[in-house]
C-alpha cells in the first residue's frame, strides 16, 4: 500500500520547519499500517513561488469582496516557504535510505498551467498530484470558515458539481500533473446532487482519455460528508475506464499518517482492483497492491 498524499504542516500553522527527523517519523508510522512508499507533497501554495509567479489571481474574479478578500488573507498566511528549500528536503530524506518520493499537490490555476508546469519542470519532482480547491475565489473545502462555507447556502448545487467537474477535466488535460486528488473533492460539505452520475462520467471519461491516475483517499471519512474520496460510483468508473489507482491520507500530522490504509485496501479489491500506481521521476510504475497487512 501507499500514502501518496502527506503535508509537513498542519493548515492552522503560518509558520513551517524542514525536518529529516519527521519525514522519518511519517515513514514509521506508515510502516506500522503496512504502507511501504510515501510521496510527500506539500501544497504548492504554500510557497511564494507560485505567488510571485502568478500574483493575487482571486482580485480578479468575480465572486463576493467578502470572498476575494478571505482568499487573499489565507494566501497571506500560507504562502510564506520557499519551493527549493522543500524540495531539498525531500531530496535528502530520499537520499537518507528513507521510502518516499518527492511530490507536490498542485492546485488548479485556471488559464495558467502552462506557466505553473513550466515553474515545476525546474526540480526534481518524482509526482505531481492535481487538486481543484477553488472555484474563482471562492475555496469550496474550507468548510470551517464563515465567509467561505456560507457560500454553499446561495449557490446551486447543481451548478458547483458543474464548475467543480470542468476544473477537474481541464486539470486533468494539461498534463501538468500525474494524479488527481480527492477527485470527488466537492462533495466535501455534504451536498452532493441527488443523481451524481453523470458527474461522475464526465470526471471517469476525462481522467481515462488522459490517461492520469486517480488517488482514493480516506480524507473523506474525516471531512463532514463521512465518505471516502472518490465515491464508490466515481472509482468504480475510473476502474471500468482504466484509471490506475494510488492510495493516501492528506495527513497534515503524524497521527493521521496512512489512516485507515487497510480499508482503502478492502474498498478497491472490492472494486476489482489488484495493482497500484507509483511514480519516479514522473514515469508511473504499476505495482501489485499487495496482501492484506
Amino acid at each position: 500500500m501507499l500514502d501518496y498524499h502527506l503535508h509537513l504542516w498542519p493548515h492552522e500553522r503560518a509558520d513551517t520547519w524542514l525536518s529529516v527527523d519527521q519525514v522519518a517519523a511519517y515513514c514509521d508510522a506508515a510502516a506500522a499500517h503496512g504502507v511501504t512508499q510515501l510521496a510527500l507533497t506539500e501544497h504548492l501554495h504554500r510557497f511564494r513561488e507560485i505567488t510571485d509567479l502568478l500574483g493575487p489571481f482571486w482580485e480578479h474574479e468575480d465572486d463576493p469582496p467578502a470572498v476575494r478578500q478571505r482568499m487573499g488573507e489565507y494566501f497571506e498566511h500560507h504562502a510564506r516557504s520557499d519551493l527549493d528549500s522543500y524540495v531539498e528536503l525531500c531530496v535528502e530524506a530520499k537520499s537518507q535510505g528513507l521510502p518516499v518520493v518527492v511530490g507536490l499537490e498542485v492546485d488548479y490555476y485556471r488559464g495558467q498551467m502552462d506557466r505553473v508546469a513550466d515553474l515545476l519542470a525546474q526540480y526534481p519532482f518524482d509526482v505531481l498530484i492535481g487538486s481543484v480547491h477553488w472555484i474563482g475565489a471562492w475555496q469550496l473545502d474550507w468548510y470551517d470558515d464563515t465567509v467561505m462555507a456560507a457560500q454553499w447556502d446561495v449557490r446551486e448545487v447543481d451548478r458547483c458539481w458543474d464548475d467543480y467537474t470542468e476544473r477537474l477535466c481541464e486539470l486533468a488535460a494539461t498534463g501538468a500533473v500525474d494524479v488527481l486528488a480527492h477527485p470527488d473533492l466537492v462533495k466535501v460539505y455534504g451536498r452532493v446532487p441527488d443523481a451524481p452520475e453523470e458527474w461522475w462520467d464526465r470526471m471517469a471519461e476525462a481522467a481515462g482519455t488522459a490517461g492520469i491516475s486517480a488517488e482514493v483517499s480516506s480524507a473523506g471519512w474525516f471531512k463532514p460528508v463521512g465518505e471516502q474520496y472518490p465515491a464508490l460510483g466515481l472509482l468504480e468508473r475510473f476502474a471500468a475506464k482504466g484509471v490506475t489507482f494510488t492510495t493516501a491520507s492528506d495527513a497534515h500530522r503524524v497521527e493521521r499518517v496512512a489512516a485507515r490504509s487497510a480499508d482503502l485496501r478492502e474498498l478497491l479489491v472490492g472494486a476489482g482492483v489488484d495493482s497500484l500506481a507509483t511514480y519516479a521521476a514522473r514515469r508511473r510504475v504499476v505495482v501489485p497492491i499487495g496482501p492484506s497487512p
